[in-house]
């Protein structure tokens, strides 16, 4: 069993409760857009972790995180990339490998819109954990925590802090 903390969108900032939220997880999956290596540093310091780069990262987080990652979790077939799109919208790129061969977990992020949708055609959970950072249109600063037992996904709890509790000076 594993406890994963989800998170993407931070933008060069991850808000100190986010610390609190995540304390009992094993691992930390970032979907993209840390917006600085220092936050992927911060929050591998903190538990393993898992990321892709995002359309706003520099070089320095590209050459350490892939633009897609696909791995196992315990029996889930896990699948993350920052610009991936939804189910009934997924991005061109993803559309060839998602239909040919379907994890059981899609994340993406971007959108800066929490979501959690099964796909039935696919039979895959998406998840895009929305943006944890304060930069951008969202309204408040989202993340998610959930647990992976063999196939089953389960436990999925949300962090949500309004925008305005994000900016740096608000900590």
């Amino acid at each position: 069993m594993k406890r994963i903390g989800l998170l993407s969108d931070t933008h060069g900032f991850v808000h100190e409760r986010l610390f609190s939220f995540f304390d009992k997880v094993d691992e930390i999956w970032h979907a993209g857009d840390f917006g600085s290596i220092e936050v992927a540093d911060e929050l591998a310091a903190f538990k393993p972790l898992k990321g892709v780069y995002g359309n706003i990262d520099g070089q320095d987080v590209r050459v350490v995180y892939p633009q897609h990652q696909r791995f196992m979790c315990e029996e889930v077939d896990v699948w993350m990339t920052h610009i991936g799109g939804y189910p009934g919208r997924y991005e061109r790129y993803v559309k060839p490998e998602i239909f040919r061969n379907p994890p059981g977990l899609f994340i993406s992020g971007h959108s800066h819109i929490l979501k959690v949708i099964y796909d039935k055609k696919l039979q895959l959970l998406h998840i895009n954990p929305g943006a944890a950072g304060y930069k951008g249109f969202h309204k408040v600063c989202t993340a998610v925590r959930f647990t992976i037992d063999k196939k089953n996904i389960s436990d999925l709890e949300v962090w949500e802090i309004p925008r305005e509790s994000c900016f740096p000076q608000n900590k």
